[in-house]
């Protein structure tokens, strides 16, 4: 039976990935399944944390699709195929018998697993749709009711790299998570992505479960509560659902501009803000804009969402992206000289998963080209992507690129005209130049006519969807991004 359900996922995702992506990562997976739990055994360490940063919460979501509601969900295990894993040790416990070496293996990846659990929250008169996945054991609360801990325990206060760009934001979720309820109550974070956001969010979580292993914390991403109201609403759950979200000591929501548009959530989630507020229950929102900048979204929700303190976190500073390459790093157990640090440091300065992302290309090619991790093999690995950011462009190379292609004088581009065409070219100049130049958020908007750094954040967003969902827009996009560069 679980295997038939990994095949199924299996053809879920290669669906929506890549044939790249699905052949590189998902496929080469060995499959362990018995009765109850899946197992998936990676060839490396880098692999399996690859997949379980990536893609696991994913396959956690399909699992739960895939999986009846009458039926008990499985246990899903991530593992490597570490020395001690394979090791000669292990296998001789077991005879010939290739039924009893595969029960062998399936305990030892157990083991030396990722364990995630897949989990539906389960009411005493239906199954509600409330899902969940937990890395850490439930809880039973003061009610009886089950409780979870939805945390992704890699995200500490102890591994955030503190720099300028987020000294503020890291004081703010130390103040709150010392005093839930009291202090910044919301607490709203925004930035553009990859810079901290959701690190720190899951900070404040884990510290509050390491002082109360009874506390019932919530993380979820605005897009799950909305999908988790609308199947609620069709099982007729929904008071389940209201009840379950109400209830929490501390609710975490990541990205709540997906709200925007969804009338229906957005009063759900109205009241259930202001239930948690009212009860002293802790509330941490993050976004990739202001709140005043976010489209879509009731005027009083919007209000609700200033009432605590909001805090921006910028893109990290040198110093701290150097910093930040160290500590990831020694994650991968990778010794990175600090010659290798700077370059990659002082050429790829968009934000922090980019950062990772090099460094991450830079260990597979040292992996499979066995070599050590030098300043030519990280120019090699890095090629195209040093090729982009050593192109020196200013801001007023992009505004002249900007005016000629789209026929709008630089004058009305920096002005404060609230013109369509205008407004676009404004956002794509100003999108453009925090791609392809080292300014901040304040920089750029001084360079386009004194603008607010929250109105550059809100043109960096606005643009990337776009480019994401329109093709014109695409094709505009790297045709002055080829440009500027070549």
């Amino acid at each position: 039976m679980k295997n038939e359900i990994w095949h199924e996922c299996l053809l879920v995702l290669q669906r929506e990935m890549t044939s790249q992506q699905y052949n590189t990562w998902i496929r080469p997976l060995k499959v362990l399944s018995d009765e109850q739990d899946i197992c998936l055994l990676a060839s490396n360490k880098f692999i399996s944390d690859w997949i379980k940063d990536k893609y696991l919460q994913r396959i956690e979501d399909i699992i739960c699709e895939l999986v009846d509601e009458s039926k008990e969900l499985p246990m899903v295990y991530l593992a490597s195929a570490s020395p001690r894993l394979m090791s000669h040790k292990i296998h001789k416990k077991t005879t010939n018998d290739p039924v009893a070496k595969k029960e062998t293996m399936i305990n030892e990846v157990k083991k030396d697993s990722n364990i995630v659990k897949v989990e539906k929250f389960i009411t005493k008169k239906t199954t509600s749709v409330v899902e969940k996945t937990s890395s850490s054991e439930n809880i039973t609360n003061n009610d009886n009711t089950k409780a979870q801990n939805t945390l992704n325990n890699k995200f500490t206060f102890d591994n955030f790299i503190k720099g300028e760009s987020n000294k503020v934001a890291l004081s703010s979720a130390l103040k709150v998570a010392n005093s839930p309820g009291l202090a910044y109550n919301p607490l709203f974070l925004y930035g553009g992505v990859g810079l901290g956001k959701t690190h720190l969010m899951h900070a404040v979580g884990n510290f509050l479960f390491s002082k109360n292993r009874s506390i019932k914390i919530v993380y979820l991403h605005a897009e799950r509560f909305v999908r988790d109201m609308v199947k609620s609403l069709k099982i007729n759950s929904i008071n389940e659902f209201k009840q379950y979200y109400r209830s929490v000591d501390t609710l975490l929501i990541d990205d709540i501009q997906f709200f925007s548009g969804k009338e229906k959530s957005q009063e759900e989630f109205f009241h259930t803000f202001n239930d948690l507020l009212d009860g002293g229950q802790q509330v941490i929102l993050t976004c990739d804009r202001y709140p005043e900048k976010i489209s879509g979204i009731d005027e009083r929700l919007r209000s609700r969402f200033c009432k605590g303190l909001t805090v921006a976190i910028e893109t990290p500073d040198l110093k701290t992206r150097i910093a930040i390459l160290k500590q990831k790093a020694s994650k991968y157990n990778v010794v990175l000289p600090d010659s290798v640090a700077n370059f990659i440091a002082s050429r790829v300065n968009a934000n922090i998963r980019e950062l990772e992302g090099a460094l991450k290309r830079i260990i597979a090619s040292s992996n499979f080209l066995n070599e050590k991790i030098t300043i030519d093999l990280t120019k090699d690995a890095l090629k195209d992507v040093i090729a982009l950011y050593d192109k020196q462009v200013d801001i007023i190379d992009i505004q002249n690129i900007i005016s000629d292609y789209y026929k709008i004088p630089v004058v009305d581009i920096i002005s404060k005209s609230r013109n369509k065409a205008i407004v676009l070219s404004r956002q794509m100049g100003m999108a453009i130049s925090k791609k392809l130049t080292d300014c901040s958020f304040p920089e750029i908007g001084k360079a386009f006519g004194g603008k607010d750094h929250t109105t550059v954040i809100y043109a960096c967003s606005k643009i990337k969807q776009l480019v994401e969902c329109n093709p014109e827009m695409q094709k505009d996009f790297k045709y002055l991004i080829k440009h500027l560069v070549d």
